[in-house]
């Protein structure tokens, strides 16, 4: 027992030896935790990602329905995005405190330089895995950030061209983007960081940490007061970070990335500081986007050359003023230009009305495929898995040119098309140019005059038409009133009966989707406009799918407000 007892006293000392850094300098300090919670946020990183790529799906037609699959129906899905997501905010924010920490101590003077660079280097990797990792949601957010960084990749001499080749894959973002990008984000920079991790804890244990310089108190062992210390900042960043993660719920995902579509595009929050210092610097932007941060990258890099104190007995940090002045001078800089820029969007009303819309479309793309599922065409037919919105796409390319705008041809068709009050309108004057005012039915022989008919009468009389459709709103004893006027005034050119041709349209069933899939495929027949029509039929360029569709949208517009419809744009 004795043996068997020595034995794992030695196994613990010898695990604790290698799981600890060994002695603490000036005895346990909270000042030592950023070590601590920087590596905790990377293995958070690394465990949410590894669970995410179970469901990610790294192509143009698959990523963004992988996405909003794991973030609506997985369950804790929106959960763990959130945690991958403002985790990488937390350790960016980790990294920058044990930075300055660093700074401050001294810690990047010899024997320390190569522990420095290795941070740096460490650094610069987490804003790489958020510069590829953003792109992969392939969301419009994701999608444009991505394209103005890799823009300003671009814009640097002599290796900008390649540098965006490399990136992009071809001549515009595509597959080949997103599979690169994805390449470096769970691949080649992880590797990098795997490394450069290792590299840096092994130059930081050989050296110890910076002693700080308080009197009277020796060294002690790391663990148990130091390690206890360390667990506890732990375990309040990753409360802190469960709280933003829950109130924000999760990390959000915008509609589909849409080329064509334009985006007020800005980068994450972290980047805003060089965002608005481009906008300022207007034609110098290159400067802004290239040398400030190669100077600031190269004045952090030479701070173990510039400040020659020795790392040991005169190292305060009044004898490295001037170094310590230019860098948090720097760190005050950047902190004030991102807060302004986020400040000036927060002022900045018609942002505000671009964010609204684009939330609105996002909840309406996620509402839809969690509904009906992404079809395999990828992010964007998402909008045609409802007949109202491939209508809406048919309406885009089909029809807007002749029925809106000032150069339209044919009736105008907008918000609350067949409506009771566009019934009322048009009996009022249906050769006006709201309705056939600018083709030849309103100048055809037998052209229809207005209805002479007032008050209650001619509410009958529409509500009478508008039965027709179907509406279920529809008044049928107000409407079977109006059929003694309707024989007297109308029946001379109109037939209510199904199939029934006249010298003006057929009213049976108007406005229902039947008879608007019909008028679609053919407005020359007989039933409808006859010879005098001028719009073109449909029934061999569009699919009875299609012409479906565009009917349905057609009857949505009846109820539909002006807002309803400017909601549905861009498709």
């Amino acid at each position: 027992m004795g043996l068997l007892q020595e034995l794992r006293t030695a196994l613990q000392v010898r695990l604790t030896a290698s799981a600890t850094p060994g002695q603490v300098p000036g005895g346990p300090s909270l000042a030592y935790v950023l070590g601590a919670v920087v590596t905790f946020f990377l293995v958070l990183s690394a465990v949410t990602g590894l669970a995410l790529s179970f469901f990610y799906a790294p192509s143009v037609t698959d990523a963004w329905a992988s996405v909003a699959y794991l973030e609506d129906q997985v369950t804790w899905g929106w959960l763990v995005r959130g945690l991958h997501l403002h985790g990488a905010s937390a350790l960016v924010i980790a990294c920058g405190l044990h930075l300055a920490q660093t700074a401050w101590l001294g810690a990047y003077r010899r024997p320390r330089e190569l522990t420095w660079f290795a941070g740096l280097g460490l650094m610069l990797l987490v804003l790489g895995f958020t510069i590829t990792g953003f792109v992969l949601r392939w969301d419009q957010a994701g999608y444009w950030a991505s394209k103005v960084e890799v823009g300003i990749a671009a814009a640097t001499p002599v290796v900008g061209d390649l540098v965006q080749k490399l990136a992009q894959g071809g001549n515009d973002y595509g597959n080949l983007t997103l599979t690169r990008f994805h390449a470096l984000h769970v691949g080649l920079l992880p590797a990098l960081t795997l490394g450069l991790v290792g590299a840096h804890v092994w130059l930081a244990r050989r050296h110890g940490v910076t002693p700080r310089r308080r009197q009277g108190a020796g060294a002690s062992p790391w663990w148990p007061a130091q390690t206890v210390r360390n667990l506890v900042a732990v375990a309040l960043a990753f409360a802190a970070l469960l709280a933003v993660v829950v109130s924000t719920g999760g990390a959000g995902l915008e509609a589909p990335a849409d080329p064509t579509a334009a985006y007020d595009a800005r980068p994450l929050w972290y980047f805003r500081w060089l965002f608005l210092l481009r906008k300022l610097m207007g034609p110098w932007e290159t400067v802004a986007a290239l040398i400030i941060p190669g100077l600031v990258l190269g004045f952090l890099v030479a701070m173990p050359l510039l400040d020659r104190t020795p790392a040991q007995g005169q190292g305060s940090p009044r004898r490295r003023r001037l170094v310590l002045a230019t860098f948090f001078a720097l760190c005050a800089g950047i902190t004030a230009l991102t807060a302004a820029s986020l400040a000036r969007d927060a002022g900045d009303a018609e942002h505000g009305k671009q964010v609204a819309k684009a939330e609105a479309q996002a909840t309406r793309a996620r509402r839809l495929a969690r509904t009906y599922g992404v079809p395999p065409a990828g992010g964007l037919a998402v909008y045609q898995t409802v007949p109202m919105w491939r209508g809406r796409a048919l309406w885009e390319t089909q029809c807007k040119d002749c029925h809106q705008g000032k150069d339209r041809k044919g009736p105008l068709i907008e918000a609350g098309y067949g409506s009771r009050a566009w019934i009322a309108r048009f009996f009022a004057d249906p050769g006006g140019d709201e309705f056939y005012g600018r083709n030849k039915v309103a100048k055809s022989e037998g052209a229809m005059k207005p209805v002479e008919l007032t008050g209650e009468p001619l509410a009958e009389m529409v509500e009478l038409v508008y039965a027709e459709s179907g509406a279920a709103d529809a008044d049928r004893g107000r409407a079977q009133k109006a059929l003694p006027a309707f024989e007297e005034q109308c029946s001379d050119c109109h037939s209510r009966e199904e199939g029934v041709s006249s010298s003006g349209p057929a009213l049976a069933r108007r406005g229902s989707l039947d008879h608007l899939v019909q008028f679609i495929g053919n407005p020359t027949a007989p039933i409808h406009l006859g010879e005098a029509a001028e719009m073109p039929r449909f029934d061999k360029d569009l699919s009875m799918v299609d012409r479906e569709a565009l009917a349905q949208y057609l009857l949505w517009l009846r109820t539909a407000t002006a807002a309803d419809v400017a909601g549905l744009e861009p498709l």
